[in-house]
Order: structure tokens, then sequence, then C-alpha cells
């Protein structure tokens, strides 16, 4: 199954929000349409839909700061918000997904790490972010965990 990362157009903007985790996921990520609305709003925003061939199979979003009209001389990047829709799970999407991301993070060249955070529980999503190489920092942030990936 071929992943992609693509643009999220008026043609596909309906498909992408209608995306769903499972039921008892739905505590640890917000809707994709709530994602949308808030990258309306914020200049950092970096997001795409992500494909499994031609399905559309989840949501990512970064909070970038080096897109901003005038980046800081040190801009963060953080994993804002990632998800795959429930029939998808399980395949190997997600890793794929969260491996291109990585890979379009890494290539701007401007970040020391590339930051996570996660609501602690039952089925949260730690195992995934461990075993793409996340590590924890031991800090929290409003009650979730934040976890780093070095990137050099």
């Amino acid at each position: 199954m071929l992943v992609s990362l693509r643009e999220i157009s008026a043609d596909t903007v309906r498909e992408i929000t209608r995306l769903a985790v499972r039921p008892e996921q739905q505590r640890f990520v917000a809707s994709n349409a709530v994602s949308l609305a808030q990258a309306l709003f914020s200049e950092e925003a970096w997001y795409r839909a992500i494909y499994a061939d031609e399905s559309p199979a989840g949501f990512v979003m970064l909070y970038d700061e080096s897109i901003r009209a005038v980046p800081p001389a040190e801009p963060e990047v953080d994993l804002w918000r990632f998800m795959i829709d429930a029939q998808f799970q399980g395949q190997g999407i997600g890793a794929a997904a969260l491996a291109q991301v990585i890979a379009h993070v890494r290539s701007k060249n401007l970040f020391s790490t590339l930051a996570v955070s996660y609501v602690p529980g039952a089925g949260c999503p730690e195992a995934f972010y461990l075993k793409a190489g996340f590590r924890h920092t031991g800090k929290l942030d409003d009650g979730e965990i934040i976890l780093e990936l070095p990137l050099r």
C-alpha cells in the first residue's frame, strides 16, 4: 500500500473531516474539523491528509514556526495532530506517514528536535511514538506528556 501526504483541497476537505479514530481513542485527539479550523487561525500550521493508495486514511498537522512570515532565529516544530482513521489502523499506515513527516521536518535542516505530546491513559499513542524514536523529556504540558525526537 502506497502511503502519501497530500494537500487538502475544497474537493477533499469533507472526506478528511469524516475520518475518525475508534470511539475509545477520541479523547486523545481532536476531530479533523476542529484541527482544520484551528489551522485557519494559526500562521504556524502545516497540515496534510494521509492517503493509503487513493483512499483518505488520516490527518497530520505540525506547529512549524519556520513558516511564519517572519520566523524566529531558532524556530521550533511540534507534531500538533496525528490521526489514522479507525478502518486503516494496524496496517503500518501511521508508521509510514510519520516517517514521511519526520523526513519533511528533517529536510528543512532547521530543527534539532521534533516534539509531540499525548494524553496518558489506556490506548494512548505512547508506544507508537516511542517505536518511532521519540524519547521522554520528563516534561508535561497541561497534563500531557511531552516526547522529543532528536533530528541531528
